[in-house]
């Protein structure tokens, strides 16, 4: 987490040193920084999932715990461009639990207090295209190839055991954009799939201020949600965020 604390706020001085010039008339990238809360509304798991102790993070605390992401588009085309998006994510609980917990072969005793590291860093890479567009609404559409790094870590009693996971999950992504005014836009962009192993699904709606002719500020809404029910793990959560950032265009 401090690794990606470190790369955003390199890529806020980037940003500011982009802003400080005139945008060029043919900008191709557009460098995305958003900060927030993020509340989560629902967060349990098993390890494994067909044995292990059920734990409900929400229960314990619903936050609101710091999230950032940076999102880097590159036109690569006059109508298909690439997404470059990084998102970690991580909440902390501590609860006491009234029976044994059983968690990826170590258990835990009841009556202890008991504390969970939640991990789930995201890094997407997206293949977008923009539909040609006569009015004030556009669409979009592709394809995201998302590196899940998973973690869950339970620490207590002088005990300590991690369930880690990384792994490629393919996603379809969307997106819809009302231009209302000259400097007034409404955006939809969603990354979303779902299969018998499990589901996911990021949706964001945002409302962006073009403030100079490079630079946006947006505020929003972000939901995450999604997991996995198997017999190795069973986990499912369930994030809400108010969100807001600037984009810079070079």
């Amino acid at each position: 987490m401090n690794r990606a604390l470190a790369s955003v706020a390199s890529a806020l001085l980037l940003a500011v040193a982009v802003a400080a010039r005139p945008a060029a008339a043919e900008d191709r990238f557009r460098l995305e920084l958003e900060g927030g809360a993020a509340w989560q509304l629902r967060n349990d798991f098993a390890v494994p999932g067909d044995a292990g102790t059920r734990l409900f993070l929400d229960d314990a605390t619903q936050g609101p715990f710091a999230a950032f992401r940076g999102t880097l588009w590159a036109e690569v085309s006059r109508r298909t461009s690439l997404r470059l998006l990084a998102a970690p994510l991580r909440t902390t609980a501590s609860l006491t639990p009234d029976t044994d917990v059983d968690f990826n072969g170590t258990v835990f005793p009841a009556g202890e207090p008991l504390d969970v590291i939640y991990v789930f860093n995201s890094y997407r890479l997206s293949w977008v295209y923009r539909f040609k567009s006569s009015g004030p609404v556009a669409f979009r559409a592709g394809l995201t190839a998302k590196i899940r790094d998973a973690k869950i870590e339970l620490n207590g009693s002088g005990l300590s055991n991690t369930k880690a996971n990384v792994g490629v999950v393919p996603l379809l992504y969307g997106g819809v954009r009302w231009q209302m005014t000259d400097t007034l836009a409404l955006d939809l962009d969603v990354d979303a799939a779902a299969a018998s192993q499990g589901r996911a699904e990021d949706v964001a709606l945002r409302l962006e201020a073009k403030v100079s002719p490079g630079v946006d500020l947006f505020v929003g809404a972000r939901t995450l949600e999604g997991g996995a029910d198997n017999d190795e793990v069973y986990s499912f959560a369930w994030f809400a965020y108010a969100v807001g950032g600037v984009a810079i265009r070079f």
